[in-house]
This record gives C-alpha cells, structure tokens and sequence, in this order.
C-alpha cells in the first residue's frame, strides 16, 4: 500500500491519472472505516496542503485540506477570530476529513455545521481536472455544485482547499449546568430552547450514565444540562436568563458556573481514542453511534436503542445539535467478550440492532460521522430513492471508480 504526500494541485492530478484508485487521507480521525485501503490502492497524504489565508475584512479563511483543525482555530483565536467549529476529533481532524464526513462540532447550535461554513471548496476529480473554489457569500447561478464534496468521503473527488466562514471570538461567553431529572425532561427543555429561537453557544443533554461519567464533583444522579450564552456582553447576559428561565422550566436544579467550566475544559477528554486506550485487553469493544431524528421520536428512539445496546455492554448517551426540528443521540458503547472472536461477532450484533432501530423509528443511521464500512449495509435504505441520485452522480464524476470505494456504502446495492 503506497503512501505519497504531493506538495500542490498539479501532483495530485497527475496521480490521479496514473492510479487506479486513489484514497485521500486527512488525520486519519474517522471511526467508520471509510479509509481502508486495499492492496495496489494509492493513499494521497494531504498534510503539505497546509496554507491558511484569513481575510479578515471580509471574515473568511482560505485553508488547505491537510490542516489540522485545532491549528486552525489557533490561529484564528490569535486574530480574535473563530470557526466555531468544535467536533471531539478536533485535535486530530483535518479540514478536508471535517468536510469529507460532513462533520458537526460542539458550537454547532450557534454556528451551524461544516457545510453551513463551507463557502466554497478547491476539489481535484478522478480525471485529474482540477476545479478551483467559486466562493460567493451567496449565489442563485446555478446549484451549490461544492456541496457534492461535503459528506462524499472522497467518492467524487480529492478536496484540495476549502474557503470557510469565520466569526469574531463573543466579547462575553456565560455558561452554567442543571441536573433534570429525567431524559425527557431534558429533551423538553432543549426543544424550547430551539424553538423559542434561541441560539446558545452549546447546548447538551446526558442521560444519567453518561452524566455520571463526566467527572462532576459530588454528582448524585439524574442528567446534566450544559448551556452557554455568547455574544455582546449584554446579547449575552439576556440570553442566558432565557436559557435559564427554560431550566427552571423544566424542573432543573440549577448547578452554577462550575459545571459549565468541568465541561468546558474536559470536553476533549471522553475521545473514542482514549476509550481505546482504557478498554485495550483483548476481548474489549468501545464504539459511538450518532442518530438523527425529530423531537417527537428521538425519546423513544434512545430508549429502544438502550434496551438493545444493553444486551451487549455498557451505554452511555449524549443529546447535541439541537435544532427546531429535533437532535442528535450520541450513544458511546462499551463491551467485553471472552476472546476476538466473540468481540466481533457482538460487535456486529450490537451495530445491526441499532441501525435496525433507527431505520424503523424513521432516524437517519448517521448525523455525523459518515458511513464508511461500519453503516454500509444500511445506507442504501437510508437514502432510499435518493441512492439512484448518489450511484448516478459517481458514475459520471468517476466512471472508472478511481476514487474510494467505500465511500457512502461502496458497493452496496
């Protein structure tokens, strides 16, 4: 399996017109498996793609694909800027895996997702043409051909250079945590929060595994509210009273600023990586597992896939980027089994049961992280007759199919 790392355009274009098939790679951060190479197969290392241009006056960032996404907000933050984009792979991700994933981060309720940032992207197709970013802050000409690239793992083409909105860090930041005393009272509160058009900087509920889990000093169950304010000071001040005033609504306990400041600088801690690393013998199993659905199933949806992923192991479950229209169920699973063998097998038991549960709840099988290999055998019923929609574009953007094959369920159907 050959790996090259081409410093520019040009070197990406010409391997992709001497290769058969060609996979980018980024931080190598994804947990679905849509890196995989096989043997023959050419990994592009895109990390000499590293440029970073902030315009300031007009608020965007042209940055390469190879860029690290915690450099990046560094960088930023050293101007007074901000992508306000905050995925728990940020220490690993890349701009162009952030995009190829289609990725949400923490502050998604505030400043949207990848693809509402996303102004225009710099792409290189299987023929080797290269397509240079047309970034407008908006256009009605025709389509937004660039956002093809955004969830498409690499399936259409190689992702070079990305032109991003980014904001001035908020003058005032005013976070606080509650303890509700159940899942649906929290989701309760959460959906008033969007449908009262507030728009926090983060807005999270854990059910009361995971909010045991978070480390808080002298928790005594129930689950974890975390909310923040930003903005002018004053912006600020007025939305995290409404913020409260919903808590309070709901039955919260208000718990202060001091859960607020433990989330806020251990959010990086919970890492599928670390997991990894705690749950190393042979025989253990740990994996995420992100849903999307409306508010009016997404409490039965977390209890169904509970019950099922029970069966298997240990379930924690976190609910992030709340919309009007509902949220995502971030399941963290953990397992052991006597040997391999046995691990995989559960493995396996434990993915088809909550994809089966998603599909009939009518949820999407992945928010955010992508499909890869890990969800293949159900994207096709996700998609539905939109899949005849992916199969055609990928047939004519890579006939010879030069570019990943496992992106967005390979060769499924």
């Amino acid at each position: 399996m050959p790996v090259v790392r081409p410093v520019n355009a040009e070197q990406v274009a010409d391997l992709l017109r001497s290769h058969r098939r060609v996979m980018p790679m980024g931080g190598a951060s994804g947990v679905c498996g849509a890196l995989r190479p096989g043997p023959g197969d050419l990994v592009i290392d895109m990390a000499a793609f590293s440029r970073i241009e902030v315009d300031e006056a007009n608020l965007t960032v042209r940055v390469g694909a190879g860029v690290n996404g915690m450099v990046l907000e560094r960088e930023l933050n050293r101007r007074g800027l901000t992508l306000g984009h905050y995925p728990s792979s940020l220490p690993d991700a890349t701009v162009g895996g952030l995009i190829s994933t289609r990725s949400s981060g923490q502050e998604s309720t505030r400043y949207g997702h990848v693809e509402d940032m996303l102004l225009g992207v710099t792409v290189a197709l299987a023929d080797g043409r290269v397509l240079e970013a047309r970034a407008h802050p908006r256009t009605a000409a025709g389509p937004p051909f660039h956002l093809l690239f955004v969830g498409a793992e690499g399936g259409l083409g190689v992702v070079l250079e990305a032109e991003l909105k980014v904001h001035r860090l908020p003058e005032a930041v005013l976070g606080r945590g509650w303890r509700l005393s159940s899942v649906e009272a929290g989701l309760e509160a959460m959906r008033e929060v969007t449908q009262r058009e507030l728009r926090p900087l983060v807005l999270r509920l854990y059910d009361p595994e995971d909010s045991a889990f978070q480390g808080l000093e002298g928790w005594s169950g129930g689950c974890l509210l975390v909310a923040a304010a930003a903005g002018p000071r004053a912006v600020a001040e007025a939305e995290a009273g409404e913020l409260s005033a919903v808590a309070a609504a709901a039955g919260g306990e208000d718990l202060g600023e001091a859960a607020w400041k433990h989330w806020h600088e251990h959010r990086f801690d919970l890492s599928v990586r670390r997991l990894r690393e705690v749950l190393a013998p042979p025989g253990s199993i740990v994996d995420t597992m992100d849903l999307g659905c409306r508010w009016t199933v997404l409490a039965r949806l977390y209890r169904e896939v509970k019950i099922r992923l029970a069966e298997h192991g240990v379930v924690l479950c976190h609910f992030a980027h709340p919309t009007a229209q509902g949220a995502c169920g971030y399941f963290t699973f953990a397992a052991w089994a006597a040997d391999e063998v046995a691990a995989q097998a559960a493995y396996r038991r434990a993915w088809e049961a909550t994809m089966t549960a998603a599909l009939e709840a009518g949820a999407t099988i992945s928010h955010h992280h992508g499909v890869g290999q890990l969800r293949a055998p159900w994207v096709q019923a996700d998609l539905g007759d939109w899949w005849q929609v992916w199969e055609l574009v990928r047939s004519a953007l890579d006939p010879e199919r030069r570019l990943n094959p496992h992106a967005v369920g390979g060769g499924q159907g």
